[in-house]
């Protein structure tokens, strides 16, 4: 059975316009369980990952609220709630769909936390914006009393920015691994990119940062040698000049062809960027095959009638 690792993107719990109550979570992923049981009916091993940005949001902006009461917690911390708050969501909506199918899988949430490297530029350079909007006055006070990073976001006010380095290491991996091969389970690991520790001074210790999401998706994939990395979003396939009369899909590429269409600009910084280098990384280091697609559309995409197929030649 091959072994598949299933990136969700934010549309899985959350779509466009809506408020983020706990019923519309549980609304969406129902859907969304639907169709990783489809998946598991058909015999693949499988682990989710999924993004954290509204939910770590509104936790962080709780915590941000409620400081002159409660100590605020960090945002390592804020990560780990998210991944126990989704984790929560996506175990309900699969055990109950696994029991309408009469599939007799277990589903396991595993608070996952990733190394990175304490002298990774991106600790030097933050250019993750987080949190809420301030006013010149209160992002000044804050870099006084906090020692953030603000800066000013073009949609106006101002926003605490943090690292977002590159992941190194899924401390996790060898017990997510042995859960897929030994047992009939499902794993939901490195949500949100995981939460980022650092080793210094022979000990783990959480930092302040948010890992890309796809990019902790590839790694996992490679440390637990899956067959496949499925990347889901909210678009049908990858596209050169994207929203624009010159728009065009593409259905494959190789290795070659998408670091070319990166050097050319053609997708966009936290956005497809990061989907298409985590689809390159997986598939240079042993993945049999990377695609992107959107969500709803998985085993169209497995079969090849949708999404953009990355391929190593």
């Amino acid at each position: 059975m091959k072994k598949l690792v299933v990136a969700l993107g934010g549309n899985a719990l959350l779509k466009k316009g809506e408020k983020g109550t706990l019923e519309e979570q549980f609304a969406n992923a129902k859907i969304t369980a639907k169709e990783i049981a489809d998946l598991v009916a058909r015999g693949y091993r499988v682990v989710v990952t999924h993004g954290n940005g509204p939910q770590v949001g509104n936790i962080y902006l709780q915590q941000e609220l409620a400081s002159s009461k409660i100590p605020p917690m960090s945002l390592d911390a804020c990560g780990a709630m998210s991944q126990g708050l989704i984790g929560f969501i996506l175990t309900l909506s699969l055990l109950n769909e696994f029991s309408r199918r009469g599939l007799g899988y277990s589903v396991v949430t595993i608070l996952t936390h990733v190394l990175v490297d304490a002298k990774d530029p991106a600790f030097s350079e933050p250019t993750k914006p987080i949190g809420p909007f301030y006013s010149e006055k209160d992002a000044l006070r804050l870099i006084n009393e906090k020692g953030w990073t603000m800066k000013r976001d073009p949609r106006g006010g101002w926003r605490r920015v943090v690292p977002s380095p590159k992941p190194i290491k899924i401390l996790e991996a060898p017990i997510i691994n042995y859960l897929i091969e030994r047992e009939k389970t499902v794993v939901i690991a490195c949500g949100g990119g995981g939460i980022p520790v650092v080793f210094k001074e022979g000990e783990y210790k959480g930092v302040e940062a948010v890992i890309d999401k796809d990019l902790t998706a590839a790694k996992l994939a490679i440390d637990i040698r899956a067959d496949i990395l499925l990347i889901l979003t909210d678009v049908e396939k990858v596209a050169l000049y994207f929203g624009t009369p010159k728009q065009k899909w593409i259905d494959k590429m190789t290795i070659e062809e998408a670091e070319k269409y990166i050097g050319e600009g053609h997708f966009a910084p936290g956005s497809m960027l990061p989907k298409v280098l985590a689809a390159i990384e997986f598939i240079k280091n042993g993945g049999e095959k990377a695609i992107i697609a959107k969500l709803g559309k998985t085993m169209e995409a497995l079969s090849g009638k949708t999404g953009t197929r990355i391929l190593r030649t």
